[in-house]
């Protein structure tokens, strides 16, 4: 898609979007770049649409030709890093000029040395950093610092209310933010009434959300959908109980992406390990609190896998 900012005064909003963290639906799976327009100013979205690839017209730099690229890898990996509260920065190929993504373990991890996607060399940058070449992107389009608040909502429903489906999302920082709004924090929903409707009945971002009398933690189910778009994590996000106190533990900052063998318990201050198969794991309770709420979901609850490894792409 060609999308032309000037056309949308009432604001533009892009994420890379991944595969709900719950989805109950029979909907195709959701994954690129999701993109929210507005004609004017709380005004209805007249887009609502995952694209795959973008071109936006922007004022011509070195590297644009008058038009900048988003790439749907680039805006997943661009979410990974967000969500683990990284800043991205342009990198370039110090031989090619080829601009280049640090994604999956890199992602999150600041480094200075990178290998080429374009020449294959290896390439000393000026700094440590993460590179991803939506960070330029940003900078030709976005001139204010954007502002952020947690969505003035909360939401309390049934599955039973919507027999299509659910589907749930962690917020992360959108990619590009053009309205005059600050951006929402929180939990994203989507609800549907039938198999068949269009767009869904229930569609917002909410600060407390419960489902069947189960309370969703916004900071878990946004973890979890980081950690479920990392090629190198597969397997290793479980749901871990402390040995000693039997309280779930959730692992947050660099223990979040990083497996492990000791974990200090939230609860009781104690160390233990985990008695799963793996010794490394990280532990995130919304494992178990979406199987749980799948147990009464509408469809057979989805795991819909990106298939991002490096020799997949």
């Amino acid at each position: 898609m060609d999308l032309d900012l000037n056309q949308y005064s009432g604001g533009v909003a892009l994420w890379g979007s991944v595969p709900a963290v719950y989805d109950t639906t029979k909907r195709p799976v959701d994954r690129g770049i999701h993109v929210h327009a507005r004609e004017a100013a709380g005004g209805n979205k007249v887009i609502d649409w995952t694209y795959r690839k973008l071109r936006i017209p922007v004022t011509m730099d070195l590297l644009s030709d008058g038009w900048a690229q988003v790439d749907e890898i680039d805006a997943i990996n661009y979410m990974v890093s967000g969500v683990f509260g990284f800043e991205t920065t342009s990198v370039a190929c110090g031989y090619c000029g080829f601009e280049h993504l640090d994604r999956d373990w890199f992602s999150v991890h600041m480094h200075r040395r990178h290998q080429c996607h374009g020449c294959g060399r290896h390439f000393s940058d000026t700094a440590h950093g993460i590179g991803n070449p939506l960070a330029r992107v940003k900078t030709l389009i976005e001139t204010k610092r954007r502002k952020s608040v947690a969505a003035p909502r909360n939401i309390s429903i049934k599955q039973a209310d919507y027999p299509g489906g659910l589907q749930i999302w962690g917020s992360n920082p959108a990619i590009i933010w053009t309205s005059s709004k600050a951006e929402e924090e929180g939990i994203h929903l989507h609800g549907f009434v039938d198999e068949v409707e269009e767009m869904p009945s229930l569609d917002n971002t909410y600060a407390k959300v419960k489902i069947d009398g189960i309370e969703l933690d916004a900071a878990q189910v946004r973890t979890f959908m980081a950690q479920s778009a990392m090629p190198h994590l597969e397997g290793r996000v479980v749901n871990l109980i402390c040995s000693h106190c039997g309280a779930s533990h959730f692992d947050q900052g660099t223990m979040a992406f990083t497996p492990h063998i000791d974990h200090e318990c939230d609860e009781c201050g104690k160390w233990f390990k985990a008695t799963t198969q793996m010794k490394k794991v990280i532990g995130n309770p919304f494992v178990s609190i979406r199987q749980s709420l799948g147990q009464n979901g509408a469809n057979p609850l989805r795991n819909d896998k990106l298939g991002l490894r490096v020799e997949a792409i």
